[in-house]
């Protein structure tokens, strides 16, 4: 596969893969619900680790998106762990926490590489989708550790609507990524026919 294609194919699986999670945090009490919303958020992971794993293996040459890409995966991988062991709820919930940091820093990291070419199209697309998404994750952490704390207490999930927020937050950057991976890519292919 051409790496254009396969960045562009990776920013898209990984698009799907977080509005699939970020429908996954619908708040809900049925035990149904919850159950079907789990296997969502594993299939989301799955998808978000598999799209950021391809649109680093297409890139060329080291950088910070490439490693920014990278981390991302990283932490999907963490998440979908944290989901699928039978660990002690608590570091289940651990993993998932360490996952969407992990996810955040990716985010950052891939962000900074967004700054070295101001001249590159879609690149406002870019920064503000990394920028989103890792706010996004950065809010699915801190809610995910306002529950934990919670889970001492028995006081409730209040950290549920902090996850549910970032998770859409991330939802927005990652398919403001998509735009201008496109555009970014569409200009490479543009400048190679010159």
């Amino acid at each position: 596969m051409d790496n254009q294609v396969q960045e562009i194919v990776g920013a898209v699986i990984a698009a799907l893969g977080t509005i699939l999670s970020a429908v996954s945090s619908i708040p809900s009490q049925s035990a149904r619900i919850v159950d079907l919303f789990k296997g969502l958020d594993i299939v989301g992971n799955t998808l978000q680790a598999a799209g950021n794993a391809l649109e680093a293996d297409g890139q060329r040459g080291p950088s910070l998106e490439k490693l920014g890409n990278e981390i991302q995966a990283i932490g999907n991988s963490t998440v979908i762990a944290g989901l699928v062991l039978d660990l002690e709820e608590e570091n289940e919930e651990m993993l998932v926490i360490t996952g969407n940091w992990l996810q955040a820093l990716g985010g950052a990291a891939a962000l900074g590489d967004e700054f070295e070419d101001p001249t590159a199209a879609g690149q406002l697309y870019n920064i503000y989708g990394n920028l989103l998404q890792s706010i996004g994750n950065s809010l699915q952490a801190i809610g995910g550790t306002i529950n934990l704390k919670e889970k001492g207490a028995d006081s409730g999930n209040s950290g549920d609507k902090v996850i549910f927020i970032g998770s859409w937050i991330q939802a927005v950057g990652s398919v403001l990524s998509v735009i201008g991976q496109l555009q970014e890519e569409n200009q490479e292919a543009s400048d190679k026919k010159r």
